[in-house]
């Protein structure tokens, strides 16, 4: 029986041993990384998590990695301009939508990733190859519970809320211009309302936006302070501000449905650094690097198999990814600019077109 049990034992530890061999990167790929010897990063999560995530590829590769930190839509925009010739070699953090329009336009290169295999869904990397997902997020409402209660108000619960007169001035969105966040809000409404019903309700809820920030993560920020009491983006983001001591923000998941981001990353076409970058997307989907964002204060679902969720989560049992609607990944490819640029287009019909309240710096 001893035998049996040391022998069961020896098994194990080889199988853990060969898993462990199974998730490191090819040293083929390696050796040409650190071959090029420097990789550059257009980050758009949050800058903690984007420092953090570049100095660790730096330790674990001895590959000299800087960064960038813009928008999606700031990235979407340069690279546009930069095409062929990008000053930067890959995409980490940010909302899909945009990075779904860059493949569409050319902008991205196809790699088909060894450590896809952790991911938990199929729709959280492109089919081809050009992104790979690294969280998800929930869009919803983050609230002042305090001034709602000073205004004798109730929070909204659904988008229908949003357009209630008393809401008037009370409600910060980001600026579909610079930021992914803003493009996901108008693709989640045309796939819950339709098209034509959607772009009447984006035009009755400006009516209430008091601004638009550069950042999608630009009105959480405000919403613990008391500038903006009801603010649109993602609810990790309100996490982040409550764990910051802001325990009079609400979050809130629409009712009447919403939809969720899938942070990703992606080379760019025509990357100075190719094996870099692509080592850069393997190290991007594994543990080392999605586990980064806890300590980093970036409070997302994790979307690969083998990766611990970042504990702060389990005191936001109400933020439940499962609350969202069925997203068309293949609508918003092929649509995004035309619904951005619509939704621009109805805000001039109707004498509401852009103004000071568009941030872009």
């Amino acid at each position: 029986m001893k035998k049996v049990f040391a022998l069961l034992l020896a098994l194990a530890m080889l199988l853990s041993c060969c898993a462990a061999l199974a998730e490191a990167p090819d040293a083929d790929l390696v050796a040409a990384a650190q071959a090029e010897g420097e990789l550059v990063v257009y980050g758009s999560c949050e800058e903690p998590y984007l420092i953090a995530a570049t100095q660790k590829f730096q330790e674990l590769y001895g590959i000299e990695t800087s960064y960038q930190r813009l928008s999606t839509g700031e990235v979407q925009t340069k690279i546009a301009e930069e095409k062929g010739n990008p000053s930067a070699d890959v995409w980490f953090g940010g909302t899909n939508d945009p990075y779904n329009e860059a493949a569409k336009d050319g902008l991205l290169e196809a790699y088909e990733a060894k450590n896809a295999a952790h991911l938990l869904k199929p729709y959280y990397r492109d089919p081809d190859g050009y992104w790979y997902g690294i969280y998800q997020g929930i869009l919803g409402f983050m609230v002042n519970k305090e001034e709602l209660e000073r205004m004798k108000l109730e929070a909204p619960k659904t988008w229908d809320d949003l357009l209630k007169p008393e809401y008037k001035g009370l409600i910060w969105l980001s600026n579909p211009n610079t930021a992914g966040t803003a493009k996901l809000v108008i693709n989640t409404l045309v796939q819950i309302k339709g098209h034509d019903e959607a772009m009447k309700y984006l035009v009755e809820l400006d009516k209430n936006v008091a601004q638009y920030t550069k950042s999608g993560s630009g009105p959480s920020k405000k919403v613990g302070p008391g500038e903006c009491t009801i603010g649109i983006g993602f609810l990790h983001d309100g996490v982040y501000q409550i764990l910051q001591g802001y325990d009079n923000i609400g979050l809130i998941i629409p009712e009447d449905g919403t939809a969720y981001e899938v942070g990703s990353t992606a080379i760019f076409e025509g990357a100075a650094h190719p094996n870099a970058a692509k080592l850069w997307v393997e190290f991007a989907l594994s543990p080392d690097c999605v586990e980064l964002a806890d300590d980093a204060g970036s409070y997302q679902f994790l979307v690969i198999d083998n990766a611990e969720m970042p504990a702060a989560l389990a005191a936001f049992p109400e933020l439940d990814p499962s609350k969202t609607i069925e997203y068309d990944f293949a609508d918003a490819k092929e649509n995004t600019s035309k619904y951005v640029e619509d939704y621009f287009n109805a805000l001039k019909e109707a004498g509401a077109e852009a103004d000071d309240r568009f941030k872009t710096e």
